[in-house]
């Protein structure tokens, strides 16, 4: 999993509270992703950390098992808290709006009736709702180094992209693979996530400038990301989707590298019913029906693809989920960062 999440110091933590742990019965657990628990007390049913949620830009909350009473609260970096509202879900009211989509880490002291003290410290981002209308556009499969494998986005509109998750079905249906940071995009932006890192000066473009990164295919009028590390994210038989922070998906691409009506692995039969049941993928014409699932004769179909020959989005159609918007360049016509190239690919038997 790659995700800027707050790297979190446990053995400073540990040594905060040793004294307290050496008085008092000690358990150590994470119980929601990223967060960090310890438990000081002496009740057989100590509080526990559930989650937490940032339901607006001055709003926060934390879910515990049951009510506590909050003894300190910090936020890295820091924010003014205007008021904590107390009880099983601790509210917090923040001064001024966060910045959408920023990562932000809190540290949370808490209190029940029996005096038994919980800290978590748990990274979140900020809620995000100006998210643009973004849509996959170009991904490349294949690698041959020093030309990686990528996913390229369409900014339709203007908005902040910070929060905004990426998953491929080949590593996780429930963690991503990449969240972006805040940063403000423009209508009609090409956004290049590279999806290794194989060179120096290979740098993420946040701000105003777009010509920071180096990087073989890096585009001076493109914005480029880069994912650290050499692992392969993508295969010619995958599936890629975009979600915001209500679990919504914003857009979708669905790759099979040969047609046919079952899927090679659980993890592709279960993203495609994924897809097929929120209406993320639909037939090739016309609209699903109940229950639709996409078969591999459904998606687009990949073969052919190469490290130069992509799989492009038709620029000229109106975006949707279907497998008609989709086609192979030929040769040599990748175009990671620009418009794409309308040379297809035309197999040599057909």
């Amino acid at each position: 999993m790659v995700q800027e999440d707050s790297e979190m110091n446990t053995s400073f933590i540990m040594k905060k509270y040793l004294f307290s742990a050496m008085l008092f019965l000690t358990s150590f657990s994470c119980s929601t992703e990223g967060a960090i628990q310890l438990v000081l007390g002496t009740s057989t049913e100590p509080p526990v950390f559930l989650d937490s949620q940032s339901v607006s830009s001055t709003e926060m909350l934390f879910e515990f098992s049951q009510d506590v009473r909050v003894v300190s609260l910090h936020f890295d970096p820091v924010r003014e808290i205007e008021s904590i509202e107390e009880g099983s879900e601790v509210k917090v009211i923040f001064a001024k709006a966060l910045e959408e989509g920023i990562k932000i880490t809190a540290d949370i002291i808490v209190e029940d009736s029996d005096r038994n003290t919980l800290n978590v410290i748990v990274p979140f981002r900020a809620r995000n709702d100006r998210m643009p209308p973004l849509v996959f556009n170009e991904l490349r499969t294949e690698y041959s180094k020093p030309k990686v494998e990528f996913v390229e986005f369409y900014a339709q509109g203007p908005g902040n992209l910070g929060a905004m998750r990426l998953f491929i079905a080949g590593q996780s249906h429930s963690t991503p693979v990449y969240e972006f940071p805040s940063v403000e995009v423009k209508a009609g932006e090409y956004i290049v996530l590279h999806l290794r890192t194989v060179e120096e000066g290979c740098i993420d473009e946040t701000g105003m400038d777009l010509t920071l990164s180096g990087g073989t295919e890096a585009q001076d009028d493109a914005r480029d990301f880069w994912i650290p590390g050499a692992k392969k994210l993508i295969r010619k038989t995958d599936a890629l989707w975009i979600m915001d922070q209500d679990d919504r998906i914003i857009d979708a691409v669905l790759l099979s590298e040969n047609p046919g009506a079952k899927w090679e692995n659980d993890k592709m039969a279960a993203a495609a019913e994924l897809l097929g049941k929120k209406k993320a993928w639909l037939p090739a014409s016309g609209n699903s029906t109940a229950g639709w699932i996409p078969t591999p004769s459904d998606a687009v179909i990949s073969a052919g693809t190469t490290n130069t020959r992509t799989i492009c989005r038709d620029e000229s159609l109106k975006p949707e989920y279907r497998a008609k918007n989709w086609y192979i360049t030929d040769t040599s016509s990748a175009t990671p960062g620009k418009p794409n190239s309308t040379k297809r690919y035309v197999p040599k038997n057909t």
